[in-house]
């Protein structure tokens, strides 16, 4: 009998994994015969543990998301505490105090102006939403022909269908065409596949770089285009941080054309390079952020898009809505953790924490850069990518082949096997990708190393 037959009975006995291949639908997950997913029951700490019992060093925080840690009992206390005085309310024309409050807290820890804050659940639907204010707002200001956006190659936005349109890599977007249209693309800051007149010259390749974003505006008209839309430190293609000089050329080309400047700190913002929001890691004021991931450390959804006032001001006549909202955006539980995590973070000084060790886990991943199949170690604060090369010395990377073989074939499981979850990730060139919980320090970053030193050596020998 077939598992999705009427009479398949709920509870089919047999392994977590075995039950889990029966009728879960991973998220960005292969399926069929012989695939069964590893299954994650605890964490404590730094570290998460499966169905067995075996423990591994969560490199990753979960998908760039537990901050603080895993365990923390005061979050689970907050949702609970919330959950019992009010579980849920829509923000639709109504508000509740925990949504008031973590708006305000948001406000107070952006930069500038940013001080209108419009909950959503995850990252994906705050892009969206920035991208569907970013329309509305140059349509109230006498600017409709203003809806284009431009992001960057390789770069990784979300999901839904604006904010895949926004994405720039093709693999994700084929099988959903056509797309939202209205967005292009400009190269990235990856430094290390620079043009060789570029590439020993960080601030002469960070003004090329933001000097494309200038070119695409003029190609496609100013008078058709909304935003920009970047990550501090680009995720998808292995952490690219920004070149010195960058955000401040981005910042003036984004005023002279009247275009917003969008920072998408999904993954960035919440400690993960060292502040609240890491557009103040790197001295520039965009007109919105996006965020989500580490504003509750994982353990409740929830996103935000935080917009300066100006871009509020439309709406305050009493009868211009922006027509959009989500069910769940702002949740009062979500809300009410938030706050709670942002609690652990200013008692614990974790931002200061990820400041101050931030040199250290650098100097621990540099250590690998003797390996012949590592080509660059690269990244800022908690947030690393680590690129893999066939030859050292001319940069050649795998064919689709050789990557399919060697990174799922080999190094995701290997490593894992080895006691380290983290991202073996091929949306670019091929990497892995390092992001510990933030309470991670020298005896964690030593423990990466070894695994990746001892996995990486034997990947080689594979080649």
């Amino acid at each position: 009998m077939t598992p999705n037959t009427p009479s398949t009975p709920r509870h089919s006995g047999g392994s977590l994994g075995a039950r889990s291949a029966a009728h879960l639908w991973g998220h960005f997950a292969r399926h069929g015969e012989g695939i069964t997913p590893p299954v994650i029951t605890r964490g404590e700490g730094v570290r998460i543990f499966d169905d067995a019992g075996r423990s591994y060093l969560d490199g990753l925080a979960g998908l760039f998301v537990v901050q603080v840690g895993h365990g923390r009992e005061e979050l689970a206390r907050a949702a609970a505490k919330q959950a019992e005085q009010l579980a849920f309310f829509p923000l639709w024309s109504y508000a509740t105090p925990p949504a008031i409050e973590l708006a305000e807290r948001l406000a107070a820890y952006a930069p500038g102006d940013l001080n209108r804050v419009f909950f959503t659940t995850g990252g994906g639907e705050a892009v969206e939403s920035a991208w569907k204010l970013a329309k509305q707002y140059f349509k109230l200001v006498g600017k409709p022909g203003k809806h284009k956006v431009i992001s960057r190659a390789v770069a990784y936005h979300g999901t839904p269908q604006g904010a895949l349109a926004i994405t720039g890599v093709p693999a994700l977007k084929e099988a959903f065409e056509p797309l939202t249209p209205g967005a292009f693309r400009v190269p990235n800051t990856n430094i290390y596949r620079a043009a060789e007149d570029l590439a020993d010259d960080p601030k002469k390749f960070g003004r090329w770089a933001a000097d494309r974003i200038a070119e695409a505006i003029e190609f496609e008209g100013p008078e058709t285009v909304a935003a920009v839309f970047l990550e501090p430190v680009q995720n998808a293609g292995g952490c690219f941080p920004p070149p010195p000089g960058y955000f401040e050329r981005v910042r003036e080309i984004c005023d002279e054309y009247d275009v917003l400047l969008v920072s998408d700190e999904v993954i960035c913002a919440f400690g993960r390079i060292g502040s609240m929001f890491a557009c103040d890691d790197f001295g520039y004021v965009p007109d919105i952020i996006t965020c989500a991931k580490g504003m509750t450390s994982g353990y409740s959804p929830i996103g935000a898009m935080i917009a300066d006032d100006r871009l509020f001001e439309p709406f305050r006549d009493g009868t211009t809505t922006f027509a959009h909202g989500y069910t769940f955006g702002g949740h009062p539980v979500s809300a009410a953790v938030a706050l709670a995590n942002l609690d652990i973070f200013e008692r614990e000084g974790l931002n200061d924490h990820v400041k101050t060790m931030a040199p250290a886990f650098r100097s621990t991943l540099e250590r690998l850069d003797d390996l012949p199949i590592v080509g660059d170690v690269r990244g800022e604060g908690f947030f690393y990518g680590i690129e893999l090369v066939k030859d050292k010395s001319t940069k050649e990377t795998f064919t689709a082949d050789e990557s399919e073989r060697i990174l799922r074939g080999f190094l995701s499981s290997a490593l894992f096997d080895a006691g380290l979850y983290c991202r073996a990730d091929d949306r670019g060139d091929p990497v892995i990708q390092l992001a510990p919980p933030l309470i991670a320090g020298q005896a964690e970053f030593d423990e990466i190393e070894q695994i990746l030193r001892s996995v990486l050596t034997e990947a080689y020998t594979l080649l």
